[in-house]
């Protein structure tokens, strides 16, 4: 796929996956008569590099992460104990949300008793 086709499709910028790329968050991609060309394999890391972005890491921890991913399974622990970790920081996050769900809920129906009282 294209630069242009790969943002359209992740909703990305071309700069940010040049940028994720100058990062080393993905690795070269290849290039057919000068224009990049994304495999499979560069879109699924992509993936990968959004849904921890969604969850909170930030590019520096995602890179890190895949630098010990890079070094196999002698670092499966520390992968682990990182994702467990921001595993705990999203719940809270989502538990902190569901509380103010629950309260704004609970205003909008005393204040929708309260309009049809009159």
């Amino acid at each position: 796929m294209s630069i242009g086709e790969v943002a359209k499709e992740l909703d990305l910028s071309i700069d940010t996956l040049r940028y994720y790329e100058k990062l080393g968050l993905i690795k070269k991609v290849s290039k057919i008569n000068g224009k990049r060309e994304y495999s499979e394999e560069d879109i699924k890391n992509l993936k990968f590099i959004l849904c921890m972005k969604s969850a909170g890491l930030s590019l520096k921890d995602i890179g890190l992460f895949l630098k010990y991913y890079e070094k196999g399974d002698d670092t499966l622990d520390v992968r682990i104990d990182m994702l467990k970790k921001q595993r705990e920081i999203l719940e809270s996050e989502i538990k902190e949300k569901k509380e103010t769900l629950d309260y704004l809920n609970y205003k909008i129906d005393l204040y929708e008793k309260r309009k049809g009282d009159k």
